[in-house]
């Protein structure tokens, strides 16, 4: 199931995104739509610069058990901003798909599952190639600073994955191929909870 690409997401209307998440949840997806239609003509940079910073910015880090009860959940871009706060998964997908929504190719784009080293925990980030042979940037929000792969040597990859494929992974070049991102079951339950408008309630 691909990631959908458009000028902007095809979002539940704003009443649901209400009665859900309240009057807040409304005024952070508004302010979501007016970046993404503000970033729509610039450069690569500057969608990157700008996306990192806005959910850096918008969103409060918390853990999953704290905002939905559970120990791993994988948060749409409406379910994180009508809460307010997330985890580092919620932080890079959002990411990533605002980024799809802007035009940045999924194949210049990884998901990288990391082990943050500091804190010896795992961790996600989103990663842009600018080409084949160029070092990867890394977003982040730990690091709220766009910085290349060579730079982050407190992240210990394990794997990276886009709406294609999955790869056992080296964060500062390709790692080796190991099939579809398929084969990721909360990637998938991603993928369908998007397509379908699915906003969980608190």
């Amino acid at each position: 199931m691909p990631v959908a690409v458009g000028a902007e997401p095809v979002l539940p209307a704003k009443s649901s995104i209400r009665a859900v998440y309240g009057n807040q949840a409304v005024s952070r997806v508004t302010a979501w739509e007016r970046m993404m239609r503000k970033a729509a003509s610039l450069s690569i940079d500057k969608k990157l610069r700008i996306t990192n910073d806005f959910f850096n910015n918008r969103a409060a880090f918390k853990d999953d058990i704290v905002v939905w009860g559970e120990e791993d959940y994988w948060a749409t871009p409406v379910e994180f901003l009508g809460r307010g706060a997330g985890d580092c998964e919620d932080f890079a997908m959002a990411k990533y798909y605002t980024l799809i929504q802007l035009g940045v190719p999924d194949s210049r784009m990884r998901l990288h599952y990391v082990k943050y080293i500091p804190y010896d925990q795992f961790h996600m980030v989103l990663t842009y190639q600018k080409s084949a042979t160029a070092m990867p940037l890394v977003l982040d929000n730990i690091d709220k600073n766009i910085v290349p792969a060579s730079r982050r040597s407190d992240l210990l990859p394990v794997y990276s994955f886009n709406a294609s494929n999955m790869w056992l992974s080296k964060l500062e070049r390709d790692g080796r191929e190991v099939g579809s991102s398929s084969r990721l079951s909360l990637w998938q339950e991603w993928l369908i909870r998007m397509e379908n408008g699915v906003m969980r309630r608190p």
